[in-house]
């Protein structure tokens, strides 16, 4: 599970955001809307431990991550947390096998290549195993994407507007695949979006404003 309580974070002195409080369980979804420039994305960064806010607390499962220095920080999120970012990012020079490899290879496991191929297979692009990241869709980059971010069986999921760059039957698939899959590795899931698609589908919502 993760939960949040008084935090606030400030790029700088004349602008500071107040985040709302967050709390969500193992195997549930919880949607975090709001128009451009509310701080959706920095909430999300921060429920990552990619930034730190200036006060309050982000528990994922006994753990406040607030607390934890960078080092442990980085640890921490490499087993417990996994990012569907907006845009994917993969090593270009490797194959999508070996980039959900590199995956468990970065936080000191051996290479999980079972693991791999059955996400893929789940996701139904096994067949795109042994192709470069370049050589994929939009959409089949997006589930590559939920692959690796899974692949550490995290405590919590959290996913950058998924659908943004998705026509509506891969943006209907790709959050029925986050969904159901969350709920496979009981895991919290937190979608950060904008996509009027996506907003009936969930009742849990907060709206930044």
């Amino acid at each position: 599970m993760i939960s949040t309580k008084n935090v606030t974070f400030s790029y700088q002195k004349d602008q500071l955001f107040y985040m709302p409080d967050l709390y969500c369980t193992a195997g549930n979804t919880i949607l975090i809307t709001g128009n451009s420039g509310k701080g959706k994305t920095t909430y999300l960064h921060l429920l990552a431990g990619l930034l730190k806010p200036i006060t309050g607390c982000i528990e994922v499962g006994e753990t406040d991550i607030v607390a934890l220095s960078e080092k442990k920080t980085d640890a921490f999120r490499g087993k417990n947390i996994g990012i569907v970012f907006q845009k994917s990012s993969f090593i270009s020079s490797l194959t999508v096998l070996e980039n959900l490899e590199m995956t468990s290879w970065l936080v000191g496991r051996k290479k999980q290549t079972p693991k791999a191929k059955e996400l893929l297979q789940k996701l139904d692009i096994l067949e795109q195993s042994d192709k470069l990241p370049s050589q994929l869709s939009i959409g089949q980059l997006q589930r590559v994407s939920i692959a690796r971010a899974l692949m550490n069986e995290p405590k919590v999921l959290l996913a950058d507007e998924p659908t943004s760059s998705l026509d509506d039957k891969n943006a209907n698939a790709v959050i029925e695949l986050l969904t159901n899959l969350s709920k496979e590795y009981k895991a919290a899931l937190v979608i950060v979006t904008h996509d009027s698609r996506i907003k009936e589908k969930f009742h849990n919502q907060i709206t930044m404003i």
